[in-house]
């Protein structure tokens, strides 16, 4: 499973949103910190759900991070988080 899928597929599982991107942005950070060849390190998402109803910005991404944890130790270098408002 590529790590897209497998951040898709966590997010997914926990938080049931109505909207999920994950975007792998890692060939525009060619040559930069953390990015390794072949390996998907640096990601975009963009998630709308309604579990973070009434949550503020920082509990919403804390929320995404520790959901990743394994990831972002392990694999995943940098993350862009976008909440966008559920409809």
């Amino acid at each position: 499973m590529s790590m897209t899928d497998t951040i898709r597929a966590k997010l997914t599982e926990k938080f049931s949103p109505l909207h999920l991107e994950v975007i792998d942005e890692s060939e525009s950070h060619h040559g930069h910190a953390g990015w390794r060849e072949g390996v998907q390190t640096h990601f975009r998402v963009r998630i709308a759900t309604r579990n973070f109803d009434g949550l503020s910005r920082v509990a919403q991404h804390r929320a995404i991070m520790e959901t990743l944890d394994d990831e972002l130790k392990t694999t995943v270098h940098a993350l862009a988080i976008e909440v966008l408002p559920s409809p």
